[in-house]
């Protein structure tokens, strides 16, 4: 049996630094994804569609990986790997972007897949989801998405999620010291799961694209 290991192989965009932002090259890569929104008076923590949309991709992508390593020829195993956000907002502006109101934000939640995965298996796959558990209405917008996210600046944050704005701060000063502007939309890596680490020991990558200005 194969093994597959992406968080190895791509060591560089899971387990970046936390004391110096870091330039990077984001390549294309495969996504199982769902959009969505932050209903009104809900974070992303008591969100029942955030809820539902992070059951419906880890649903999906350990169907995915049980029917690689349990198929009779040339079967394959690998690590299910971690849940990322890219978010934002209606008429996003970074001037005024408020990370202690979640209220409204847009979201799309994606967990990367290895090139093994085709959309012909992935449908295969989320059929089989729907068999197990149900159609539930996150599993009608499941999609499979490749994405490249191009030249980008990332830092390991560690604590909790709503300390993330100082670590950002860094960020945009890395941008502006070298000449850069942020464009696309924030992206974080959830490395930590909030059920079981205590919130000063939660690690998130934080990554957002950015172009010369």
């Amino acid at each position: 049996m194969e093994t597959l290991d992406l968080r190895k192989q791509y060591k560089t965009l899971y387990n970046p630094s936390v004391k110096n932002v870091e330039l990077v090259q984001v390549p294309r890569f495969t996504f199982a994804w769902l959009d969505g929104q932050i209903e009104p008076g809900y974070g992303p923590g008591t969100s029942p569609a955030f809820q539902a949309a992070m059951e419906a991709l880890y649903g999906i992508s350990y169907t995915l990986k049980f029917m690689l390593k349990l198929r009779k020829v040339d079967s394959v195993d690998y690590p299910v790997m971690a849940l990322e956000g890219l978010w934002g907002m209606p008429g996003f502006d970074r001037a005024t972007f408020d990370i202690t109101n979640p209220s409204g934000w847009e979201y799309s939640l994606l967990i990367m897949q290895p090139d093994l995965i085709t959309p012909d298996l992935f449908q295969e796959g989320l059929a089989l989801l729907k068999k197990k558990r149900g159609s539930q209405p996150a599993f009608d917008h499941l999609r499979l998405e490749s994405f490249e996210e191009g030249l980008s600046i990332q830092i390991m944050h560690i604590g909790p999620y709503a300390t993330e704005m100082a670590t950002i701060a860094r960020m945009d000063a890395y941008a502006e010291a070298n000449g850069y502007q942020m464009v696309g939309r924030h992206h974080e890596i959830y490395l930590g799961d909030p059920r079981r680490t205590a919130p000063e020991k939660l690690k998130t990558v934080l990554r957002h694209p950015i172009a010369k200005k």
